[in-house]
């Protein structure tokens, strides 16, 4: 079994905005699969299968920065141990657009990654990041709170379909052969 956690903030304020390219991701994947959510106290949830691998879909509902506490809490209640943890989350560092997969690693200064490393007491979960760019005149809390211009929207929806091939490839062939797949 595997988790999937889409990383974003809750409300229809944030929904297209650069901090909820997580979810963007988890619910184009759950769409193409015909799967539909659960909403819950502090997520919303969908069960499919991917490569005949059983998946938790999820996407914490408590905002960003405490979005360890229900990741861990899905984890500990279907027995999902770190390395069968796929996160999904925008990277300030990458250009709009670009994928990166990594094994394990520091948060890097991102929020809901630290949540989860100091709920799940590891960094021992696989990531995809997503890129969104930067803005050097705009302070970062409120450029991850903009939504994406009209010219990286293309890129956008080109990375939001890649993120889902990655984590397929993830789930199939492991995250060393997604990495050397995705990790262009």
């Amino acid at each position: 079994m595997w988790l999937l956690v889409g990383l974003g903030n809750p409300g229809s304020r944030y929904s297209r905005t650069r901090h909820n390219i997580g979810f963007m991701v988890l619910d184009a994947l759950a769409g193409d699969l015909g799967l539909t959510f659960k909403e819950r106290a502090d997520c919303r949830i969908s069960d499919g299968s991917v490569e005949n691998e059983r998946i938790i879909f999820m996407e914490p509902l408590t905002f960003m920065n405490r979005s360890g506490g229900s990741v861990k809490k899905v984890a500990d209640k279907h027995a999902v141990p770190p390395e069968r943890i796929i996160v999904v989350h925008d990277d300030l560092d990458l250009p709009a657009g670009k994928l990166k997969v990594r094994k394990k690693g520091s948060s890097g200064g991102h929020k809901g990654i630290d949540s989860i490393i100091q709920n799940l007491g590891t960094r021992e979960f696989i990531r995809v990041k997503i890129g969104i760019g930067r803005d050097p005149l705009i302070p970062a809390e409120a450029f991850v709170l903009s939504k994406f211009r009209r010219d990286e929207i293309p890129l956008i929806k080109d990375a939001v379909a890649q993120a889902s091939r990655a984590i397929t490839c993830i789930i199939s062939e492991g995250p060393d052969r997604a990495m050397n797949k995705f990790n262009a």
